[in-house]
């Protein structure tokens, strides 16, 4: 009997104790409704969220942090002050209100995301009880192919830039971005102790911090090596920089920069693309659709581009028919 006693008295003590902690919870989570969270502070939290925990580039970061202040300024011309003023409506009369300024679909998509990814963290955090995005649609995105340059296109563009120190760095610059489809803020920023000739490989940081490992082949490993050899060092003014690439200043080469100097090789060597200008991620669209063309697995081209879903990547198998039929459409009969 003492047993069961005992046994009575432990149970109803776990009882007790879970009971407390379930009103503790309560007062906790009451008293974070009481005290109400200003916008301003909302996104603060979020962006703090995606940045310390998430480990977001800081690119992607910029881009949520000027949708979302676009929201709230909106949201302040309604009344709004608090997070938990958010209604379904505001964020609805949002789009509307970006697409009547001429905003593309895809751009209101890409501040809708933002918009769920602040309010689902609200709700994460008890902030909000609902989440007022949750069941606004998205705005359909039509699916667009990448602009992408043929084989030839691509080797008339490697061998425009001169027999100079600045024209030999821009010739390596674009075989890497070709031979390893990289971004060009990956390009810009790759270490030179992060390029391995020896051994034909370049390991990159890419998005959210993570690193990859792409294969070089001899040629873009040939540039690199005679950059490195000849020019690099009659650029560097700083020991401590260690950016492969450099500009005449010796500072690290910039996205600006880079591009500029892309457009301009492109233009002298008369090559263009139907829709748009050449840019450094053409170069990587034409890396991955080339490699496709050429029969690489899809898995493959998805590590080397850094890709975290497969679904991104199989746009280029796509690419490849699309180019295919444009092909087949040479065909005598065939008009």
């Amino acid at each position: 009997m003492d047993g069961a006693n005992a046994g009575r008295k432990a149970c109803k003590s776990r009882g007790k104790r879970r009971r407390n902690l379930r009103r503790a919870a309560d007062r906790r989570r009451s008293s974070r409704v009481a005290r109400r969270l200003s916008l301003d502070e909302a996104v603060d939290l979020y962006l703090a969220h995606l940045k310390v925990e998430r480990g977001l580039a800081r690119h992607t970061l910029d881009g949520y942090g000027r949708d979302l202040a676009r929201f709230t300024a909106f949201l302040a011309g309604r009344g709004r002050a608090d997070a938990d003023d958010i209604t379904q409506l505001d964020v609805t009369d949002f789009l509307i209100a970006l697409a009547d300024e001429g905003l593309a679909a895809r751009s209101r998509a890409r501040a809708l995301v933002a918009i769920r990814g602040l309010c689902k963290h609200l709700v994460g955090e008890r902030w909000l009880e609902a989440d007022p995005a949750a069941l606004v649609d998205s705005p359909r995105i039509g699916r667009r192919l990448p602009g992408v340059l043929g084989e030839d296109a691509i080797a008339r563009l490697i061998a425009q830039p001169p027999d100079t120190p600045r024209g030999r760095r821009d010739a390596a610059m674009i075989e890497l971005a070709y031979a390893s489809g990289l971004r060009v803020s990956e390009l810009i920023s790759v270490p030179l102790a992060d390029v391995n000739l020896h051994a034909g490989f370049v390991r990159v940081t890419g998005k959210g911090g993570k690193t990859r490992v792409v294969p070089l082949h001899a040629s873009a490993r040939a540039r690199i090596e005679r950059y490195i050899a000849d020019d690099r060092p009659t650029q560097l003014r700083d020991p401590a920089v260690r950016a492969l690439f450099l500009t005449d200043r010796g500072g690290p080469m910039t996205r600006q920069g880079f591009w500029k100097a892309l457009r301009g090789h492109a233009a002298r060597a008369g090559v263009r693309l139907p829709a748009g200008e050449v840019s450094p991620h053409k170069l990587r669209h034409s890396f991955a659709t080339h490699l496709v063309e050429h029969g690489a697995d899809l898995r493959a081209v998805q590590a080397m581009l850094g890709h975290a879903d497969i679904s991104t990547t199989q746009v280029y198998t796509q690419v490849s028919r699309a180019r295919l039929i444009e092909q087949a459409r040479r065909h005598p009969r065939a008009r």
